[in-house]
């Protein structure tokens, strides 16, 4: 039933919608404190009709706007978590970081720079690619008993942490235990499809950001793999930019 008074329109902005700073992102975007718990956020972007990627890459979808929350999220997580397509196709490189940051996240009691961890089945990732050769601290590559020997050893190698996350497939579950138990609770998930499919379906997510560009088109999915049924959502704030909505929600437990 329409409620007159408890729908409010956020566009056009009109007289009375206020700017929003950009030191101000910090708190609409902080972690629930004290952190008790390992804490998991999704974030991407997607066109209006839904679709994750252009030429392949989800860059092609972003906005000025989009890539400062982006950053900003970053900056606020223990560890920044992808899957091992998405790490390929974006050409995914270590966290940026400079002297300012590196005191701001000393003094949350975090390490100076979030790590880079791929998931992977197949441990086929490219050593001499910039998720290796471009970064301040070696990647975290979180793959299973089952991946072949040759490319576990090739990755270490060249400077990576391999951690081996169950049998044949790393769950959900087990992708964040072994996250929590380094200290890594802040859990920031950048894709792709796959891996938000699993955390969607074992109910593991606890905050979704979601930027909706102003186009339609495009290929891919946000997720895959999700349950027939659905679970709620709290939608905690809107910022509007350009026609660009950048949206944030948590699960409502």
């Amino acid at each position: 039933m329409w409620c007159d008074g408890a729908v409010q329109r956020i566009w056009p902005p009109g007289d009375g919608l206020p700017a929003v700073r950009e030191s101000e992102l910090d708190t609409i975007y902080s972690y629930p404190e004290p952190l008790t718990r390992p804490y998991v956020r999704l974030n991407f972007v997607s066109s209006v009709n839904g679709k994750v990627a252009v030429d392949g890459r989800s860059a092609g979808l972003g906005s000025e706007a989009d890539k400062l929350v982006f950053g900003r999220l970053r900056r606020l997580a223990d560890v920044i978590v992808v899957g091992a397509g998405t790490a390929r196709a974006d050409r995914y490189r270590g966290a940026r970081t400079w002297p300012a940051l590196r005191a701001e996240r000393r003094e949350r009691g975090q390490a100076e720079v979030p790590p880079i961890a791929v998931v992977t089945a197949s441990a086929d990732l490219d050593a001499e690619g910039p998720l290796f050769t471009d970064t301040v601290v070696p990647p975290l590559v979180l793959t299973v008993e089952s991946a072949p020997k040759a490319k576990i050893d090739r990755l270490r190698a060249a400077g990576a942490e391999v951690l081996l996350v169950g049998a044949g497939r790393a769950g959900p579950a087990q992708i964040i235990d072994v996250l929590a138990s380094r200290g890594l609770n802040r859990i920031l998930c950048e894709g792709g499809p796959s891996l938000f499919g699993d955390l969607i379906a074992a109910d593991a997510v606890d905050e979704l950001c979601l930027t909706i560009s102003p186009y339609v088109g495009g290929t891919g999915q946000i997720s895959t793999a999700t349950p027939d049924s659905v679970r709620a959502m709290r939608l905690e704030s809107v910022l509007v930019d350009d026609g660009v909505l950048l949206t944030h929600y948590r699960r409502d437990r």
